[in-house]
């Protein structure tokens, strides 16, 4: 009896272990035919089966024990500072085999890892994320997004921030971007490279996603009202409607000629403006555009071949610029300064000369007048050749006059001795 019950507690335990053998070949067979070596550098996920202050252990996929140690602890996460058994985690490969013969895992380079990894989604998916201003210099400013530094170019500022410095002087650009530091901007990732460690954000991007459906309430032939906000030497900045802003670039300032915005317009200065062009956040203005062309009538004002006086603005190598109106200025250039050649142009007139010139040519479309001077030249050549010959005719004649009686005088002396010699 005992023999026999000796004999089915063998039996049970030989196909228990033969089940189990069973089992865990076809778990080996299985693990075996899906598990892929590990490479070095790989995001690996796991589940830890231990954790303390000093080192963690983590169970990969049921193959290898992976252990996370020393600097490599550093947590990024609330909920990495918080492991317990059971959890689940992503470490990356640093170590296939460690001294200890174990596989050796980083939490540091994970976090690495996966905040490009998220970067790159952020690109993808064109998300808003927050960039916070680590320091400036003069192309931009340094970032950081989600623990991973970068760069956010001066060109890529939203109008507000955009460093507008009358002269362009870089240090003064430089303040104005070091005066950021300490502030998060919203941006877009517009370029990433986990390889070459390059993250480069653009503000203007978020802000002209947030900025697009305002932009879309305004057309090219629009007019606005706005406020200057910079005056630079290339034109004038204004802000209207929602938070936009606008270009007038000062060839769309005035119908004439201007040297210096400064001298017509002010920051703060309310104006109006027509929009000529819309180029995505780009917004371009005209103000002469709200005004009367002067040109559109000149030749009822100025004619080909007339004498006019006009005060000379500006003095260049290659000719003078004259104002002949308050609307109309026209160019002398440097072939029609002189008969004679001309080394420089300044031995011919100063800025706030007054002469006389004649027209040459009117081109209304164009906005052209041409002046010129060696035209007057050679009729002050001919008049002074005219008057001198007249003079000299003068003089010719008086020389007669002056013969004729020296002449009449000897002829009458002649005659009175004559008569006495009679006597």
């Amino acid at each position: 009896m005992v023999a026999t019950k000796s004999k089915k507690i063998a039996q049970k335990k030989a196909l228990q272990e033969k089940d189990l053998n069973s089992k865990m070949a076809q778990l080996l067979e299985k693990d075996i035919t899906n598990f892929k070596p590990l490479e070095m550098n790989q995001l690996v996920k796991g589940t830890v089966i231990n954790a303390t202050k000093t080192e963690v252990l983590v169970d990969v996929e049921g193959i290898t024990t992976g252990i996370i140690r020393g600097k490599e602890l550093s947590y990024d996460t609330e909920e990495q500072q918080q492991l317990k058994v059971g959890d689940n985690v992503e470490a990356t490969v640093i170590d296939l085999e460690n001294e200890i013969g174990m596989l050796e895992l980083s939490f540091r380079f994970a976090s690495h890892q996966k905040a490009w990894e998220n970067l790159d989604i952020f690109r993808q998916e064109n998300k808003i994320v927050s960039a916070k201003i680590l320091d400036a210099n003069k192309g931009g400013l340094l970032i950081t997004v989600n623990g991973v530094k970068g760069f956010l170019p001066v060109s890529q500022l939203n109008p507000e921030h955009y460093p507008r410095v009358p002269g362009g002087d870089k240090n003064k650009i430089l303040d104005k971007l070091k005066s950021y530091v300490g502030e998060s901007f919203e941006a877009k990732v517009i370029d990433v490279d986990e390889s070459q460690e390059k993250l480069i954000v653009s503000e203007k991007a978020a802000w002209e996603e947030t900025q697009k459906d305002v932009l879309d309430k305004y057309k090219v032939g629009d007019v606005i009202d706005g406020t200057i906000t910079a005056v630079t030497d290339f034109g004038i900045f204004i802000k209207f409607g929602e938070n936009l802003e606008g270009l007038v670039h000062i060839s769309e300032l005035a119908w004439q000629r201007i040297d210096n915005p400064a001298e017509l317009f002010k920051v703060g200065q309310d104006i109006k403006a027509e929009i000529i062009n819309i180029e995505g956040s780009k917004i371009f203005l005209s103000i002469k555009k709200l005004q009367t062309d002067p040109w559109t009538d000149i030749e009822k004002k100025y004619k080909v071949g007339q004498l006019v006086k006009g005060k000379v603005l500006k003095v260049n190598p290659f000719g003078l610029f004259v104002e002949l109106d308050k609307d109309i200025h026209g160019l002398a250039h440097v072939s029609e300064l002189s008969n004679k050649t001309i080394t420089n142009t300044e031995d011919i007139a100063k800025p706030g000369d007054e002469k006389e010139f004649k027209i040459v040519s009117i081109e209304p479309n164009e906005h052209r007048l041409g002046l010129s001077l060696k035209d007057l030249e050679g009729k002050a050549s001919s008049a002074s050749t005219v008057n001198t010959a007249s003079k000299d005719a003068v003089e010719e004649k008086e020389t007669e006059k002056v013969e004729d009686v020296k002449q009449k005088e000897h002829v009458e002396t002649t005659e009175d001795e004559k008569t006495v010699d009679k006597e």
